[in-house]
């Protein structure tokens, strides 16, 4: 037979929620899909099993039983994070590891087969020992390593068992597997307390019901159940896949160890390895550069770790700068390695990160604005506004800006050119063709009079200007007009 491996964190969950709460340690406690009296319990320690606070329990329940019970929930994304940490551990010992899917966080599948020919461990119990020592490591207080045959046997097992177990046979499998309590399963508190009623406690009593009627009397997941304990189901091993990481790279014109160019190097890659990130729904965890040194003077490597997975550029640059201010380069460096690894992202995560929401933050963007103002004056933070005005110049105003909005673009044809006014009209050297600097008028277009003051306008009193395009020999497009009242040429603008 195959040898099978269940590795099993005893509600991980909980132990990642008292690592938030250590003065919760040695209390019963429990994590809940929601901190209130009806929120579901879904994983508690022992002290809590001991009063009898089960799995399936609603939380006001549970403090009847225990008043000293601690509950709080646990985010998806940290369970993600940690499940992801400890796939990393076992791959090392094996490159086939299933972890099982929610609500079952901290059960492990492994593949076990050609470890008890001595090719890299002594035995068997050697390899579950240093599997589980690997465990240890990583924070948590407690772990199971079974090694037995069949996939319910050996999740059944870890769920009852502490440390690292081998079993020599399947019918040694078997025979403990009828041992284990059914409370020690996760079943729903309705079911288990049926089957109490009858006398039913373990798994081999559940084994001698008949298996027709189960699913009229105790519903499909006791039925299921049975089924798995028979073998019946006998379900292959589907290992998932070692996340690929995400490579980029940038080969330096010049050698160069000056730490904030690095920085800045890293900067216009990083965008990218966030997007593919993205586009594979998860976050960074790690991002490790390696910095190669000119004339064969090696290789640097740096790692950058956030505090928990993000898509944030800013903090990301922030570690990186840290990093690269402590890194002793003996020479230039002449390429920039970097490798990203990721992890499943939460949705706010990747909300934020879409283009549709950007992730300008308007409220640090006041800050600055209001920091202006309090060292130049009100008026230096000015936004301009369109008014309905004849005159170019007086067409629009320049008004105080007192918070930012988010721009709201609108989706245009070809890029057009775009006439850039002077606040105020400059005078042109007096010429019947006008010169602008040292660059001669070669072509007018025009003119476009603009006239007014005969309808009793003020604003338009006495104004005659024909407009002109002029073309320079430098190849600037002018915006230009003559004065009639004062025989003067002026430059009121420039098309860009």
């Amino acid at each position: 037979m195959s040898r099978l491996a269940c590795v099993e964190l005893p509600s991980m969950p909980l132990q990642l929620l008292l690592r938030a709460h250590p003065e919760w340690r040695g209390l019963p406690a429990a994590v809940v899909s929601e901190d209130r009296p009806g929120g579901r319990i879904l994983w508690v320690n022992e002290q809590a099993h001991k009063r009898g606070v089960l799995r399936g329990m609603r939380s006001a329940e549970g403090l009847s039983l225990a008043r000293e019970l601690r509950a709080g929930e646990v985010a998806q994304s940290a369970i993600d994070a940690a499940t992801a940490q400890v796939c990393e551990c076992l791959w090392r010992f094996t490159p086939d590891v299933e972890p099982a899917p929610p609500p079952d966080a901290g059960t492990f599948w492994l593949n076990a087969a050609g470890f008890s020919h001595g090719y890299v461990f002594p035995s068997l119990g050697e390899w579950a020992q240093a599997l589980h020592a690997a465990l240890l490591e990583l924070g948590f207080v407690a772990a199971t390593v079974v090694v037995g045959y069949t996939r319910f046997g050996t999740a059944a097992l870890a769920k009852a068992y502490r440390g690292p177990v081998v079993f020599p046979s399947e019918l040694d499998e078997h025979e403990a597997t009828l041992a284990v309590p059914l409370a020690r399963l996760g079943m729903e508190p309705k079911a288990r307390d049926a089957l109490a009623v009858l006398g039913v406690h373990t798994v081999g009593a559940l084994l001698d019901l008949p298996h027709e009627g189960l699913l009229k009397r105790f519903g499909p997941a006791v039925q299921a159940l049975h089924r798995a304990a028979t073998g019946a189901l006998r379900v292959p091993l589907a290992p998932a896949e070692p996340p690929e990481p995400i490579v980029d790279g940038l080969i330096l014109d010049n050698p160069d160890s000056d730490a904030t160019r690095l920085m800045f190097f890293v900067k216009q890659r990083l965008p990218g390895l966030l997007s593919r990130l993205a586009a594979r729904f998860e976050a960074l965890q790690s991002l490790s550069l390696s910095l190669v040194l000119a004339q064969a003077a090696g290789t640097v490597e740096a790692e950058v770790r956030p505090a928990e997975p993000t898509l944030d550029e800013v903090q990301l640059m922030d570690l990186v700068r840290l990093r690269l201010e402590r890194v002793t380069l003996d020479a230039g460096v002449v390429e920039v390695g970097l490798t990203v690894t990721g992890i499943r992202a939460t949705t706010e995560q990747l909300r934020l990160f879409l283009a549709e929401c950007p992730r300008r933050d308007l409220r640090a963007g006041d800050r600055a604005l209001a920091r202006l103002r309090a060292e130049l004056g009100e008026d230096a933070v000015t936004v301009a506004r369109l008014r309905d005005a004849h005159l170019p110049e007086a067409s629009f105003a320049f008004e105080p800006l007192a918070h930012l909005v988010r721009p709201a673009p609108t989706r245009t044809g070809p890029r057009t050119l775009v006439r850039r006014l002077r606040k105020t009209p400059e005078p042109l050297p007096e010429s019947p063709r006008p010169r602008h600097g040292d660059g001669a008028v070669l072509a007018l277009l025009g003119p476009y009079v603009l006239s007014g003051g005969w309808w009793g306008n003020a604003e338009m009193h006495d104004v005659e200007r024909q407009y002109h395009f002029a073309e320079t020999l430098a190849g600037d497009l002018l915006w230009l007009y003559y004065d009639r009242r004062t025989r003067a040429w002026f430059q009121h603008g420039q098309v860009e």
